[in-house]
Protein backbone atom coordinates (compact mmCIF):
# COMPACT_ATOMS: atom_id res chain seq x y z
CA UNK A 1 0.00 0.00 0.00
CA UNK A 2 2.95 2.44 0.89
CA UNK A 3 3.91 1.40 -2.65
CA UNK A 4 1.18 2.21 -4.52
CA UNK A 5 0.65 5.81 -2.64
CA UNK A 6 4.39 6.47 -3.53
CA UNK A 7 3.78 5.66 -6.75
CA UNK A 8 0.99 7.86 -7.00
CA UNK A 9 2.82 10.83 -5.59
CA UNK A 10 5.28 10.63 -8.19
CA UNK A 11 2.72 10.37 -11.23
CA UNK A 12 1.06 13.64 -9.50
CA UNK A 13 4.06 15.43 -8.76
CA UNK A 14 5.19 14.68 -12.32
CA UNK A 15 2.40 15.82 -13.89
CA UNK A 16 2.41 18.85 -11.89
CA UNK A 17 6.24 19.73 -13.61
CA UNK A 18 4.50 18.54 -17.12
CA UNK A 19 1.83 21.43 -16.38
CA UNK A 20 3.35 24.15 -15.02
CA UNK A 21 6.18 23.14 -18.01
CA UNK A 22 3.77 23.68 -20.21
CA UNK A 23 1.81 26.65 -19.04
CA UNK A 24 5.41 28.53 -19.39
CA UNK A 25 6.08 27.32 -22.84
CA UNK A 26 3.00 28.64 -23.70
CA UNK A 27 3.45 31.91 -22.23
CA UNK A 28 6.84 32.51 -24.04
CA UNK A 29 5.08 31.58 -26.88
CA UNK A 30 2.07 33.89 -26.66
CA UNK A 31 4.89 36.49 -26.20
CA UNK A 32 6.68 35.45 -29.22
CA UNK A 33 3.69 36.07 -30.90
CA UNK A 34 2.70 39.46 -29.57
CA UNK A 35 6.47 40.33 -30.11
CA UNK A 36 5.75 39.53 -33.91
CA UNK A 37 2.35 41.01 -34.42
CA UNK A 38 3.95 44.51 -32.78
CA UNK A 39 6.79 44.34 -35.37
CA UNK A 40 4.19 43.33 -38.43
CA UNK A 41 2.26 46.89 -36.93
CA UNK A 42 6.08 48.57 -37.14
CA UNK A 43 6.68 46.78 -40.69
CA UNK A 44 3.20 48.00 -41.91
CA UNK A 45 3.85 51.83 -41.26
CA UNK A 46 6.99 52.00 -42.36
CA UNK A 47 5.78 50.26 -45.98
CA UNK A 48 3.23 53.04 -45.79
CA UNK A 49 5.79 55.62 -45.31
CA UNK A 50 7.82 54.49 -48.03
CA UNK A 51 5.01 54.25 -50.83
CA UNK A 52 4.42 57.76 -49.57
CA UNK A 53 8.06 58.79 -49.78
CA UNK A 54 8.19 56.63 -52.99
CA UNK A 55 5.17 58.51 -54.71
CA UNK A 56 6.69 61.86 -53.88
CA UNK A 57 10.00 61.22 -55.41
CA UNK A 58 8.69 60.25 -58.48
CA UNK A 59 5.99 62.94 -59.00
CA UNK A 60 5.68 63.98 -62.60
CA UNK A 61 6.13 67.62 -61.61
CA UNK A 62 9.27 67.09 -59.67
CA UNK A 63 10.60 65.00 -62.30
CA UNK A 64 9.91 67.26 -65.00
CA UNK A 65 11.58 70.08 -62.74
CA UNK A 66 14.67 68.61 -62.45
CA UNK A 67 15.04 67.34 -66.25
CA UNK A 68 14.85 70.82 -66.63
CA UNK A 69 17.01 72.51 -64.01
CA UNK A 70 19.58 69.27 -63.73
CA UNK A 71 19.76 67.78 -66.98
CA UNK A 72 18.73 70.43 -69.25
CA UNK A 73 16.43 68.50 -70.78
CA UNK A 74 13.47 70.19 -73.11
CA UNK A 75 10.77 68.69 -74.74
CA UNK A 76 11.45 67.99 -78.30
CA UNK A 77 10.12 70.19 -81.17
CA UNK A 78 7.15 69.02 -83.20
CA UNK A 79 9.78 68.05 -86.36
CA UNK A 80 12.04 66.10 -83.76
CA UNK A 81 8.84 63.88 -83.29
CA UNK A 82 8.29 60.77 -85.09
CA UNK A 83 5.77 58.18 -84.68
CA UNK A 84 5.85 54.80 -85.03
CA UNK A 85 2.44 52.41 -85.62
CA UNK A 86 2.31 48.71 -84.91
CA UNK A 87 0.87 46.43 -87.36
CA UNK A 88 -1.49 43.91 -86.95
Amino acid sequence: MARLIGFLLMVVVASSLGVVASQHQARKLYSAVERETQRARQLEVEWGQLQLEQSTWAAHARVEKLAREKLVMRPPQSGQIVAIEERP
